[in-house]
């Protein structure tokens, strides 16, 4: 049974940001999945991280994806 390794490529606490990303992910047929997590004590016990979560072997495809969209959104 072989496990494949995820890794985290994008974190936010904005859902909504994090549901773009996901859809970029998609469109470049990555399959991705997110995480929640409890932020750090440094903010308030219930602000939650989230996190998209890729194959290891798609890792640097997701990068470009998410760096394309990045420099896109900072261009508007």
């Amino acid at each position: 049974m072989e496990r494949n390794t995820r890794v985290s490529v994008f974190e936010s606490d904005k859902p909504a940001e994090i549901q773009l990303i996901k859809s970029k992910l998609d469109e470049a047929e990555i399959a991705n999945a997110t995480e929640n997590n409890y932020l750090t004590f440094t903010t308030t016990p219930t602000a939650t991280s989230l996190k998209v979560m890729v194959d290891l072997q798609d890792e640097k495809k997701a990068f470009d994806v998410i760096d394309a969209y990045l420099q896109q959104s900072e261009n508007k």
